[in-house]
């Protein structure tokens, strides 16, 4: 068990919680740093560890400003916000993007924006899907002015070189560029690709700190110093601002500079993971590329409830429900020998349906089936998606 998992309160049973990398818990070392931190007001700007934050992330993403914000969904929001300006104007991105699906419809409301949204044929979007949904019209359209990507989308990494591709298309046609990267931290580590170099391609970046991370809360937007300007003050005009911040800037700089370069070894984890369910008949949905899997368990029987009952006892948590796909989220507090009670779990699991008689279907190769599989293990129903 690492320092930082074994700082946190032990009164209970430490759970390794793979529902989501928004479940690790601020540990004892956290709690340390936040006394020594500055007590300014972030609201005024008169707090110094909110503007270091703040200054560090701008100068890793090159960029010349950021914001911190108290969610990914607020960062999001102002990024986009600050954008657009005169209706009638769209918003295009993947289907599956988190600005279209799980913020609350958040860019009708606070842009008076339309949404296209681009059901890609891959894991990812390409220039070419992105140039065909590009609206131009300007008698009866709502005319494209931003393109809004995702990296990592449930896991899985654009790679550079395609953003790079749909950059080049959205700036031939004068359309601005958004990264949802929530979990950039986790493409970045996984591809070994600094940050300033997606920096390049957009104009705004959204970047999670309370995901892979680890920190407390909080979301990073970066872009240039006048747009971050009008951020701050649409972000104070949503309610978004904050006073005695510096204690939460504080534990979010410690976490990017400890946590986040354990992420191949998160990674690592989640492949381990992977590789030995398959191994025992289960399906993987989607590839595993960093910390996240999607995973269907019919091949070999079982439900998602009863694999989820048996894992409690080990003190693992996930994501229960009566059907047979879910998704498993890895972040730094799940340990090796928490992946090797999981493994040993499903092998035990899986070798009593089969001496009671249990005889696996035949293999399905179906896309659509895998992508519905994907979308309805991704967040159960009666969950939200983080």
């Amino acid at each position: 068990m690492s320092p930082l998992t074994a700082s946190v309160h032990a009164e209970k049973p430490f759970i390794f919680d793979l529902t989501s990398d928004t479940a690790t818990i601020p540990t004892d070392e956290m709690f340390d740093i936040m006394k020594a931190a500055t007590r300014g007001d972030d609201v005024y700007q008169t707090d110094d560890d909110c503007k270091a934050l703040e200054d560090y992330v701008a100068d890793m993403m090159g960029h010349e400003a950021a914001l911190f914000c108290t969610s990914g969904t607020l960062s999001n929001q102002l990024g986009l916000r600050c954008l657009l300006f005169q209706p009638p104007h769209s918003v295009l991105c993947d289907s599956r993007s988190h600005v279209f699906n799980y913020e609350c419809g958040g860019i009708a409301y606070h842009s008076q924006a339309n949404v296209v949204p681009v059901v890609a044929k891959g894991t990812y979007m390409t220039a070419e899907e992105v140039e065909s949904k590009i609206n131009r019209d300007t008698l009866c359209g709502a005319i494209t002015r931003v393109v809004s990507l995702e990296n990592t989308m449930n896991g899985t990494i654009m790679p550079i070189e395609e953003i790079r591709k749909i950059h080049d298309v959205a700036r031939a046609n004068d359309l601005k560029m958004h990264l949802d990267g929530a979990r950039l931290w986790n493409a970045s580590q996984a591809t070994k690709t600094p940050l300033s170099e997606y920096g390049k391609c957009f104009d705004t970046i959204s970047i999670c700190l309370s995901k892979g991370a680890g920190a407390p809360i909080g979301s990073m937007l970066t872009g240039t110093k006048e747009l971050i300007t009008r951020a701050r003050h649409i972000r104070k005009m949503m309610g978004g601002g904050w006073r005695q911040a510096g204690m939460l800037a504080v534990a979010a700089r410690h976490c990017i500079n400890t946590v986040v370069p354990t992420m191949p070894e998160t990674h690592a984890l989640a492949r381990k993971l992977g590789e030995s369910l398959q191994a025992l008949g289960m399906k993987l949905l989607l590839p595993v590329e960093t910390n996240m899997l999607f995973i269907d368990t019919k091949p070999t029987g079982l439900t998602i409830a009863e694999l989820a009952d048996a894992l409690k006892a080990k003190h693992i948590k996930i994501f229960s429900n009566n059907g047979t796909t879910t998704r498993l989220v890895f972040h730094y507090q799940i340990t090796s020998e928490a992946i090797d009670n999981f493994i040993q779990v499903a092998a035990e699991l899986v070798q009593m349906k089969k001496k009671s008689g249990f005889v696996p279907p035949p293999p399905s190769n179906s896309v659509v089936e895998t992508i519905e599989q994907t979308a309805e293990s991704a967040y159960p129903s009666a969950t939200v998606k983080n």
